[in-house]
């Protein structure tokens, strides 16, 4: 399985966001940034375009739904726990893991 391309992100910040601090988490080990009140699935999407790969085909997802129904952004936390990307909000110090192929809860 290959990494998810860095870079250009898929999801652009279109309001002015002054008012708002800074959350610092990590994805897979490397250091992000959000800010507060963004989930986890548009902090990850405003610095890459995808989120995870697939667990039954090597194929990247991004999120469907975008509202907690599809099961597509699924990603596991550092204490364990399996969370819908798109409806849990980033938090100072997270660790989110996206390379688990156990994120989906069973």
């Amino acid at each position: 399985m290959g990494s998810i391309a860095k870079g250009r992100g898929q999801f652009r910040r279109i309001a002015a966001a002054d008012e708002r601090t800074s959350v610092a988490f990590e994805v897979d080990g490397q250091p992000m940034t959000a800010l507060t009140g963004d989930t986890v699935l548009t902090a990850i999407l405003l610095q890459q375009r995808h989120i995870r790969r697939f667990e039954f085909a090597d194929e990247l997802r991004s999120g469907f739904c975008l509202m907690g129904a599809c099961q597509d952004c699924w990603v596991r936390l550092a204490d364990g726990r399996s969370v819908r990307a798109c409806t849990t909000a980033v938090e100072n110090g997270m660790k989110v893991e996206t390379r688990s192929e156990h994120d989906v809860p069973r």
